[in-house]
Parts: structure tokens; C-alpha cells; sequence
């Protein structure tokens, strides 16, 4: 690991409200000790408790924590490097509403209890164009929403992907799910709401810069209800993300490739 990793690493142990459980830790208290007190004990509140999966970087967490200071806000990802940048932008601006949570997504329901969260986000996840398990708007990750969010609970899909896209509108007609918000191209619609247009991650940013549309959907993924995948025939996606830095237009890839 490169010294610069380790150094943001030992920089996050230092930050308030950034969190790193030990699978041991996980294991002897039969989950995680915040589970069902997150309110209580890290933002001493009794506001609305909202998820953005894959954070990243933290942009969207921030922005949001920023925007709405009656809601809490967690930024949930694997990946610690990335999730220090997030965490030191919280402290520099004194956000009181917003954490993150280093952990992997599927473990959810281990952090948070059932009727715990009322919304999450899932902000430019990886469509997963070869593998519907995986896909985070998929049906097996709408079943573990459901163990954590209120009866009420919402579901927000912002996405460059056509295909992600379409799969998730399939997947809500599919299943009778309750849509709130369908918007194909959030810069074409008006009514946009400003969370949509003006908080923006690196990767949104690159994707405005080549001229591709952002997609927003939102809805309620019910309760208990049976989910079955929809039965559908979709184009793959034909573009993929640029690493850091790189300035270039579009280029076509094996669609055989995961984005």
C-alpha cells in the first residue's frame, strides 16, 4: 500500500464521525454497535437518517449534508482512500449532519437496524451490465433496502448509464413499485430539483463534459411483497470513464467489458 493511502488512513482514525468497524468487531457484538443508535449517539437528533451507497469521495454526501441540515447524512463505501477526502471536507466545513462508514454494501443490514433509514441515494454506480446480483437497483439489493428503511422509505437513482437506466424503470414497472420521480435528462427538465443539478461528482462532471444526459429516478421499493428481475432485452452501454486527468472524447469499448 502506497504511503499516501496509509497516511489518509491514519488521518481518518483522527476524524469525528468517520467510521471503521473490525469484521471482530462486527462478529462479537453481533453487529455493529451504532445499529438502531445511529440518531441518537452520532448526530443527537431525531431528523431523517439518509444513505448515499458508494459514496466515493463523499461530493454527493457533503453536498446533500449541506443543502438539507434538517437530515443526517451517512456516506457509505468500501474504499477508504476515497472516502478521506469526504470525511475532511466534512470537517472543514463544520457539518454536524453528516458521517461516513467504511464497509461493503451488502453488509447493511449489519449497521443499520429495520425502520432505521429513510431514504438512500445511489449516486453513478457501476452498472453491472453482465451481472443483475450485483446491480445495486437490482432485486436482490432491493430486498436488503427494504431490511433497513422505513415502510415509507425512497430510493434516488442518479446515473449517466442508458442502461442502468432502463433496467431499473423495468425493474420498477416489474415489481408494481411506487415511482415518485422519472427524469430522463435532468438538465432538460425545469422542475429539477437543485440537489440534482448543482451537487456534482467528479465522475457526473466528466460525463456533462462529453455531452452524455443525467438520469434521475426515484420510488419506493414497498415492503414485503415477492421481486422478480424484468424480463428484459437491453443495449449495453459503449463508453467507459476516464481515469483522473484525462482529457479525451468518447471512445467506444468491447461491450463485452464491464463499464
Amino acid at each position: 500500500m502506497g504511503k499516501n493511502k496509509l497516511r489518509k488512513f491514519r488521518e481518518m482514525e483522527q476524524l469525528e464521525r468517520v467510521y471503521q468497524f473490525p469484521y471482530g468487531v462486527l462478529e462479537s457484538q453481533g453487529g455493529c454497535p451504532l445499529r438502531g443508535r445511529w440518531r441518537e449517539e452520532v448526530f443527537h437528533n431525531g431528523n431523517p437518517l439518509v444513505l448515499e451507497l458508494g459514496c466515493g469521495k463523499g461530493e454527493y454526501t457533503v453536498g446533500l449534508a449541506s443543502r438539507f441540515p434538517d437530515k443526517n447524512f451517512i456516506g457509505i463505501d468500501i474504499k477508504g482512500a476515497r472516502m478521506w477526502t469526504g470525511g475532511c471536507q466534512m470537517r472543514d466545513l463544520g457539518l454536524t449532519n453528516a458521517a461516513f462508514l467504511r464497509t461493503s454494501i451488502e453488509l447493511l443490514d449489519r449497521f443499520f437496524a429495520q425502520g432505521e433509514v429513510n431514504e438512500i441515494w445511489v449516486t453513478f454506480p457501476d452498472p453491472q451490465m453482465k451481472k443483475a446480483t450485483k446491480r445495486l437497483t437490482g432485486t436482490r439489493f432491493m430486498q436488503l433496502y427494504r431490511r433497513v428503511l422505513t415502510p415509507d422509505g425512497l430510493i434516488n437513482l442518479k446515473t449517466d448509464s442508458p442502461f442502468l437506466y432502463t433496467y431499473t424503470r423495468a425493474m420498477i414497472d416489474a415489481n408494481n413499485l411506487s415511482l415518485r420521480a422519472d427524469i430522463p435528462d435532468i438538465d432538460a427538465d425545469a422542475d429539477a430539483p437543485g440537489e440534482l443539478t448543482e451537487i456534482r461528482t467528479y465522475y457526473e462532471s466528466q460525463w456533462r463534459d462529453r455531452g452524455l444526459t443525467i438520469k434521475f429516478l426515484s420510488w419506493h421499493p414497498g415492503t414485503d411483497t415477492p421481486l422478480a428481475e424484468p424480463d428484459i432485452e437491453i443495449e449495453p452501454d459503449t463508453y467507459r470513464s476516464f481515469h483522473r486527468g484525462q482529457l479525451q472524447m468518447p471512445q467506444l469499448i468491447n461491450t463485452d467489458t464491464d463499464q
